[in-house]
């Protein structure tokens, strides 16, 4: 019975979250690090996640049971109903942001029901149905776990949460692209409109490419604005020209474009990944003062 109430979360997801939102959480805490709100943030953040991702589920019933990756999902299988998912997703919510209400600040908040909105209003009863613009609308509540754990440590949103909600969103679009194309045929059978499917795999593959360009720029601006230090700066850069290259490797005559799409896929997990535990480690100790909202 355990098992398809943690299944109906998407765990995967949940996990690499909460990297991001402790790396927001640490990166702004400066090494004075206040470990009830850390856990606090952490968890809230996280039934949060796990809250919009079985309401997901269960609004995706249908499409779900068009895809092979999908289709033996418990709301599909019928191990667990509709019903169960839908206030299942709903006690979790609530519980996740009366955590948050509770422990951290409006700003901090705000954006958690923020990211809840586009994810489950927009995203997922709309956009992802019927525009190509989906993948970009989800990459915004995509963005928002390290930020929450920024402002939950740092009581403001600055000039170092917003590169945080900038980089985070342009990361998700060629890790969301690279998926669409090598699960092309399962988005094309459940009628999912993403830019592989809907202006073809060439477009996809410069859109990736673009967006992993600009992800080095914007990543690049933590430290020039004085946030994270030269160790995150090496981090950065080694990891996105990488990946640009991983990319570029799309163009060879005669690539396998599953296989090479699992690679830039696979390599953005591990970027993302290398920047949220360099940022919480590789922190200036005095913040820049560039306010832009404070909840005190």
């Amino acid at each position: 019975m355990f098992k398809r109430y943690l299944q109906v979360t998407k765990p995967g997801i949940i996990m690499g979250n909460l990297i991001s939102v402790a790396g927001g959480f640490l990166l702004a805490s400066r090494g004075e690090i206040d470990w009830i709100l850390m856990l606090a943030t952490v968890i809230g953040l996280s039934l949060v996640v796990a809250s919009g991702c079985a309401i997901n589920n269960y609004v995706d019933r249908d499409i779900d049971a068009k895809m092979q990756r999908t289709r033996n999902r418990v709301t599909v299988n019928g191990e667990m109903s509709g019903k169960a998912a839908f206030f299942h997703g709903v006690v979790l919510g609530v519980v996740g942001f009366a955590l948050l209400a509770y422990f951290t600040n409006w700003v901090a908040v705000a954006f958690a029901v923020f990211g809840y909105v586009v994810y489950v209003g927009l995203y997922t009863l709309y956009f992802k149905r019927k525009s190509v613009y989906g993948t970009f609308v989800g990459s915004l509540s995509g963005a928002v776990p390290p930020v929450v754990g920024y402002c939950a440590a740092a009581g403001q949103f600055d000039a170092g949460a917003a590169i945080l909600l900038a980089m985070f969103c342009i990361w998700q679009m060629p890790h969301s692209y690279a998926i669409a194309i090598f699960r092309y045929k399962d988005y094309e059978a459940a009628g999912i409109p993403v830019l592989p499917v809907s202006q073809g795999i060439a477009k996809a593959k410069r859109h990736i490419i673009l967006h992993i360009a600009a992800f080095a720029v914007v990543a690049s601006l933590l430290p020039l604005a004085g946030y994270v230090g030269i160790g995150f700066m090496v981090v950065a850069l080694a990891t996105s020209l990488w990946w640009l290259a991983m990319a570029l490797r799309g163009y060879r005559p005669g690539i396998d474009v599953n296989g090479w799409a699992r690679q830039v896929f696979f390599f953005s997990i591990i970027t993302v990944t290398a920047l949220s535990v360099t940022m919480a480690l590789d922190f200036n100790e005095v913040s820049p003062n560039l306010l832009v909202f404070s909840a005190h």
